[in-house]
């Protein structure tokens, strides 16, 4: 089974979202692929995705309201075949934690771009924007890492 963890600031904006698009393509084409998420941050840990962002998902057909944040560990980085960080912050936090081989979301699609934190933004301005950035680079990360 391959195995893939998005990693943002506080798992409650964008890796929610990463997590949640990957597992519906995941779903639609019958694939045994483990997901999750979860942020460098301990702010949120136990906490929903923000409202918004579970507004944008269900607004695309996606369910993540269930899910819930988790601050990332050093055993996710033996667990996951697959560390994808959501910006150049994210990255090098993830460096400093020990994750050896982390990618970045933006790479795949997206020149190498930070997807920006929709949690600063003012009201649901944005959001449908970074979801539609996530979406377009799970579909090319699945594309080029995932064999089925």
């Amino acid at each position: 089974m391959k195995s893939i963890i998005f990693v943002c600031l506080g798992n409650i904006c964008r890796s929610p979202l990463a997590e949640g698009i990957a597992k519906k393509i995941i779903q639609e084409k019958q694939l045994s692929i483990l997901v999750d998420s979860a942020g460098t941050g301990d702010w949120h840990i136990g906490d929903a995705p923000c409202d918004n962002s579970i507004k944008v998902a269900f607004t695309n057909g996606v369910d993540i309201s269930m899910q819930q944040s988790r601050q990332v560990t050093k055993e996710d980085f033996i667990k996951y075949d697959l560390i994808i960080g959501l910006d150049d912050s994210n990255m090098a936090n993830l460096k400093k934690l020990g994750a050896k081989g982390a990618l970045k979301l933006g790479s795949f699609g997206y020149n190498s771009e930070d997807v920006p934190d929709p949690y600063f933004f003012d009201g649901f301005e944005g959001f449908d924007k970074v979801y539609e950035m996530i979406e377009s680079c799970v579909i090319q990360l699945l594309k080029e890492h995932i064999n089925d």
